[in-house]
């Protein structure tokens, strides 16, 4: 997204505030402060920022701006916020219930503009879904609730996780449930829905004319025709004849313990893998320190780093802002090529 010939910022939401977001959000900010075609801003508490910061040392100058628009002409002297105060100041290391307005609110924020068109992309820092949930949140996490948001302003949202590192583009049909629910809640037409979104956006946000798509089996060596498991043949084979009946370039399903080598990925653009390990084993071993989330089937666009908030690190200066940095790159990159969902 562009106004006036220039690239709109990019908002960047606190998260869990007793976490390392803040630290690696300014250390994101040293290495970006000299880009010219990078400039973002964060939804957070000003004052805390600052503290955050004396705590770890560093001399990253902290000023508060009242609307997106300003982020570019402060970028590259200190990093903007649009102050969004804690009613309880967080405890470095610790989470608690009692910020979670402020978190969820900073979420809330960066999509309202997102929708109004006043930044290009939205970057979440990690939260602790304990705090929200202790607070009344009621989403499983960010993707949900996102597209709950997305779906309350009156827009179609299908989200569909993809998890980036190197050349890797993996998606996690079933997520976050546990492993002997996932031959219960896998089905063809939840393989369809996701499909079709990620060829989809790899179109029109990653300029992939022609998508190429793969998919993996569920049990080991993709069922051995039935041996080893039947998915591959009620599940996944029947997904896969509707997909190429749309006209849709897509393999499998591969046996999981051969499908992420170089010479594999080199055949597909993506990758869905029908449980949640599946997907982020190879990612988080190709980059364990730079893999991006980043959220398809949204309205905008989003990533995020591909980590926890590692409360044991915040405060200590050692917490490693590569992912952060790689999810503001991405969110920069898909913003830039000027696509819509």
């Amino acid at each position: 997204m562009r106004a006036s010939g220039k690239t709109m910022p990019i908002a960047v939401t606190i998260g869990e505030p007793g976490g390392i977001g803040p630290d690696i959000t300014a250390q994101a900010w040293q290495a970006f402060r000299n880009n010219r075609e990078i400039a973002f801003f964060v939804l957070g508490d000003s004052g805390y920022l600052r503290e955050r910061l004396a705590r770890i040392h560093s001399d990253v100058a902290v000023r508060k701006i009242a609307a997106p628009a300003e982020a570019g002409e402060v970028f590259a002297t200190a990093l903007p916020v649009i102050d969004m105060p804690f009613a309880v100041k967080p405890e470095t290391g610790r989470f608690s219930p009692k910020t979670a307005a402020t978190v969820i609110g900073a979420i809330d924020k960066a999509v309202e503009f997102a929708l109004a068109g006043e930044i290009s992309a939205m970057v979440t820092n990690p939260i602790q879904k304990e705090a929200l949930y202790e607070a009344g949140c009621t989403h499983q996490g960010h993707t949900d609730y996102l597209a709950y948001l997305a779906q309350r302003h009156g827009h179609d949202a299908e989200p569909v996780m993809m998890l980036c590192a190197g050349d890797l583009r993996a998606i996690p049909v079933t997520v976050h449930i546990a492993l002997a629910e996932v031959p219960h809640q896998l089905t063809s037409q939840l393989i369809i829905r996701q499909a079709r979104v990620v060829a989809r956006d790899l179109r029109q946000r990653f300029g992939i004319t022609t998508p190429r798509l793969a998919l993996t089996g569920l049990n080991p060596h993709a069922g051995e025709n039935g041996a080893m498991g039947k998915e591959e043949q009620t599940i996944i084979a029947p997904a896969l004849a509707t997909l190429r009946s749309e006209g849709l370039a897509i393999e499998g399903p591969l046996p999981a313990d051969t499908a992420f080598h170089a010479e594999a990925r080199s055949a597909y653009d993506a990758i869905l893998c029908m449980y949640h390990d599946q997907a982020l084993i190879p990612v988080k071993t190709l980059d364990f320190h730079g893999g991006v989330n980043c959220t398809l089937g949204l309205p905008f666009i989003r990533t995020s780093p591909d980590h926890g908030t590692a409360l044991g690190l915040a405060g200590t200066g050692k917490a490693n802002p590569k992912s952060l940095i790689a999810a503001i790159t991405l969110a920069n990159e898909i913003a830039r090529r000027g696509t819509s969902p």
